[in-house]
């Protein structure tokens, strides 16, 4: 959907650093499909040499191929080793100096979508590399424990589902998945999740899927869950706030967030 600029425009990815930066905000990590969405990998791109120039780090969260079943793996394999040769191997564009690392090695988020990936497979080649990454897959799939170094959290009203009203903020979600990370996951990597709330009803895919704003307090709460679970001598590793610019569904929080109809200016993305 049109939000008023363009992705590829120096000037907007500049501004975006920059709000970013005043945030608190230390990288984006952002949505990716692979060099068969050139427009989309050539945005990223752009906004990794942005980012290089104004410390600042960036990451990719790579949309799992899901148009041919049959050949999902190997399309995951081409796509990655794609990524790694231009934007975070050795041999690299310069930029790759932006690349996030956590503990030295570079971070790919995985956001699945049909399940017909042979992790083990990917894992095996990616391990290969000579600087090879770490794999963060979306939600905690203790049968993918061995092939992923962690696990993200991403929007969701957790067990009870999405209400009509929208009441259900994914507090259930988030207690879960910060209980599970610190208890039986304690060496994996944990990624928690903030958001300001959820309506797809603007976009074209739309499951008519919605988690109210609560006058900011969606976002507020979300923000600060982790603590019940990690502290200063033991760490969350990472805090993605979901998202930054997803106008579609609702997430976006680059412009502030609803205040009962005020925006505010004290937001802190995907």
């Amino acid at each position: 959907m049109d939000v008023g600029y363009s992705s590829q425009d120096p000037q907007v990815l500049a501004n975006q650093v920059a709000k970013a930066k005043s945030l608190g905000i230390a990288a984006f990590v952002v949505n990716w499909y692979g060099p068969r969405h050139p427009y989309e990998d050539q945005s990223y791109g752009l906004l990794q040499k942005m980012a290089a120039g104004d410390d600042f780090h960036t990451a990719i969260m790579y949309d799992e191929d899901a148009s041919d079943p049959r050949s999902a793996t190997d399309a995951v394999v081409v796509d990655l080793q794609y990524a790694y040769d231009k934007y975070i191997g050795p041999n690299a564009m310069p930029s790759r100096s932006a690349y996030l690392r956590y503990n030295g090695r570079p971070v790919i988020f995985i956001f699945p979508k049909e399940g017909n990936t042979d992790w083990k497979r990917v894992r095996q080649m990616v391990n290969s590399w000579e600087d090879p990454p770490l794999l963060i897959f979306k939600d905690i799939h203790p049968n993918l424990a061995s092939e992923f170094d962690g696990f993200y959290a991403w929007v969701s009203p957790g067990r009870d589902g999405w209400k009509r009203d929208g009441s259900n903020w994914g507090e259930q979600y988030l207690e879960s998945f910060y209980k599970k990370m610190s208890e039986d996951y304690p060496d994996k990597i944990a990624v928690g999740a903030a958001w300001p709330g959820f309506d797809d009803s603007r976009a074209t895919w739309s499951r008519n899927r919605h988690m109210s704003d609560r006058c900011g307090k969606t976002f507020e709460d979300s923000l600060k869950l982790f603590r019940r679970y990690y502290t200063a001598e033991r760490p969350l590793p990472y805090l993605m706030v979901d998202t930054w610019n997803d106008y579609e569904e609702g997430t976006a929080i680059e412009r502030g967030y609803s205040r009962c109809g005020k925006q505010s200016g004290n937001a802190v993305g995907q």
